[in-house]
């Protein structure tokens, strides 16, 4: 797994055997994570080119860590620094996840979650480390001009209403919506 530049954010580049018959791959291998992933849900979402899922993220503890791939088509994902007191806060990172490479991103709790589907179908597929809790899932706007995400030009956002209607960054830590960046790394540290 390679550290991406927010820390608590992880890409994984699977090898890919190709023969005859097609390609086969290990797409999760649990010992190989840096951190403890105990799965309690599996997300799909099937998403037309254009549509914007995110900026999510849930309170902590427990939050929820989450291990992301795109299954079928291709998707920007996005990891969003959301820790007030982190030297990374409001910083996001972009990777592609496809079809293709089969990579995957580990998110570590109180890290900010979003992607937009770039080819005409995408399916994401996502490990979680706890249950959907609505009373503890929080948002933040993808489209505030403050986190500034360069999504893709040419595609136009599909938000839902939910989404669309989420705080900016700046509205979400007024709140005291935000999670703590020092009460995350006492969380990380009861995980392993």
């Amino acid at each position: 797994m390679d550290r991406l530049s927010i820390d608590g954010s992880w890409l994984y580049t699977p090898r890919v055997a190709a023969d005859p018959r097609g390609t086969f791959h290990e797409a999760f291998r649990a010992a190989d994570l840096p951190q403890r992933l105990d799965v309690a849900q599996v997300n799909c979402s099937v998403s037309r080119a254009g549509v914007l899922r995110g900026v999510h993220f849930a309170d902590v503890p427990p939050s929820q860590a989450k291990y992301v791939t795109c299954v079928s088509g291709r998707v920007m994902d996005v990891v969003v620094d959301l820790r007030v007191g982190s030297p990374t806060f409001g910083r996001w990172e972009a990777v592609t996840l496809d079809d293709s490479a089969r990579a995957a991103v580990l998110i570590a709790e109180g890290l900010g979650h979003a992607f937009m589907a770039l080819s005409e179908q995408a399916t994401v597929v996502y490990l979680c480390s706890q249950p959907f809790n609505p009373e503890r899932e929080h948002g933040v706007n993808p489209l505030d001009p403050d986190l500034a995400i360069d999504w893709p030009a040419g595609l136009e956002p599909v938000l839902s209403d939910k989404d669309a209607k989420a705080p900016t960054l700046e509205e979400a830590r007024a709140a005291g919506l935000l999670p703590d960046y020092l009460a995350c790394q006492e969380f990380y540290a009861t995980l392993h």
